[in-house]
């Protein structure tokens, strides 16, 4: 007996002719029962959909939070003061004495001086106050920053320009807003050259840059931002001239009193490498300098780490829902050929009386629950590339379709179809031939 004899799969394979006739009768079996066939494949449609749909949202929404951590800077450490909880007395402390907590003058110097591998540390202060365009206001918040701002939480100028180096150093009243500020108290005009209000200083326009998305709030004076958040940037000078040290919000019944040097300050290490090395021993020096918990550290880069993380667990678990989908699916096309098998006792019969192998009989069932599969896994991908399309049409989310996503999904549906296939087919090609000619 020739090698190809004993394996029919390689016989197909060498014989086109003979293939097309199994492929070509499976087809016409499939097509006699279109409803049955439908349904049965309908459960590897929703299977392979559901991957598809289900791995691009997960993508889509890990893609979000990893631009968002990106955004703060890989090299970027950020240090927040955040007022401690006993420090929030009733109003009559409040007005007796001033609060102080956060970040100091002395932690910024002893960060630059005694941790090496630092190219940069820009501190700044952020207070909450009413920002005015004549009978607009909006709450908003108050930053007094240096010219090198932007570059450091890597925000783009939209319009404009920002603080120069000039203006910072003669402490002139400019500003620039963000893009909340700007729709708030410009709807319908364009604000740079314009001037704003808050209290009774006036700032000119210089220019308008995006929002911010921060992880994590912000203390002290609310340094905390999002997309909503109206905000106002000066120089950090002309903030200390009009202002000082101390920041005064006066309320019903009294005022709140509080003194912080530096709301947030970014640090800058030269190469991504060192960052986690150098964070644990800014670390150091401010568990060192601080007695009470009124500050906080953000690093980028372990958020980055974290998300990655949380990302692949997000993909296991959507992937293994989906999974089951399949399953079901498989296990309905399993349902489904064995009542076919009982159908076709006799027709098995006529094939194995004529000469045909168990082998042939296998390969004949097979092929059919294979293009089952394989219709099905097609229907499925298109259904579930057009999901995450809607998704983010209708719902706003972002969605990421990976290119290995809808093969993945379309080859476990076919793989799937021959899983729960092979036993229908071993069964109807292990019947004895005479038994099954009296089938009736």
């Amino acid at each position: 007996m020739s090698f190809l004899a004993r394996h029919p799969v390689l016989r197909l394979i060498a014989s086109p002719q003979h293939l097309w006739r199994t492929v070509s009768l499976g087809l016409k079996t499939i097509w006699l029962h279109k409803l049955r066939s439908f349904l049965t494949a309908l459960g590897v449609v929703f299977g392979v959909a559901s991957v598809v749909a289900m791995l691009a949202i997960g993508e889509g929404a890990s893609h979000e939070a990893q631009e968002q951590i990106k955004k703060l800077g890989s090299q970027n450490i950020i240090l927040e003061s955040v007022k401690p909880p006993d420090s929030q007395g009733g109003a009559a402390e409040t007005r007796s004495m001033v609060i102080e907590y956060g970040l100091t003058a002395r932690d910024i110097e002893q960060i630059r001086r005694t941790v090496p591998g630092i190219s940069i540390v820009v501190p700044s202060r952020i207070l909450t106050e009413i920002i005015w365009n004549l009978d607009r206001k909006v709450d908003g918040q108050i930053g007094g920053v240096l010219p090198i701002y932007p570059q450091m939480r890597n925000r783009r100028m939209l319009l404009g320009r920002f603080i120069s180096d000039l203006e910072q150093q003669e402490r002139l009243p400019v500003c620039v807003l963000n893009q909340s500020a700007a729709a708030k108290l410009f709807p319908l005009d364009t604000p740079t050259g314009k001037s704003v209000r808050v209290r009774g200083y006036y700032y000119k326009i210089t220019g308008v840059i995006e929002d911010e998305t921060k992880q994590g709030g912000g203390g002290g004076g609310g340094s905390s931002s999002s997309n909503s958040t109206a905000q106002i940037f000066i120089p950090d000078t002309t903030l200390n001239d009009q202002f000082g040290e101390t920041f005064f919000r006066y309320k019903t019944g009294g005022f709140e009193a509080e003194k912080v040097a530096f709301h947030e300050a970014v640090v800058r290490v030269n190469d991504t490498a060192q960052v986690m090395s150098r964070a644990e021993a800014i670390k150091q020096i401010l568990t060192t300098n601080h007695k009470k918990e009124d500050w906080r550290m953000i690093v980028p880069i372990e958020l980055l780490r974290q998300a990655e993380r949380t990302k692949q667990i997000f993909s296991i678990v959507l992937g293994s829902i989906a999974a089951i989908s399949l399953l079901v699916g498989g296990i309905g096309i399993m349902n489904i050929m064995l009542a076919s098998v009982t159908e076709r006792t006799r027709e098995i019969g006529i094939r194995r009386a004529l000469g045909a192998r168990q082998a042939d009989i296998v390969l004949q069932f097979l092929i059919e629950t294979t293009l089952l599969a394989g219709v099905g896994g097609v229907i499925g991908v298109v259904v579930g590339l057009a999901i995450p399309i809607a998704v983010s049409h209708f719902a706003g989310v972002t969605t990421v379709v990976k290119a290995w996503a809808p093969a993945l999904a379309f080859s476990i549906s076919v793989l799937t179809g021959i899983a729960f296939g092979i036993y229908p087919a071993r069964r109807a090609a292990r019947m004895n031939p005479v038994e099954a000619l009296r089938h009736e």
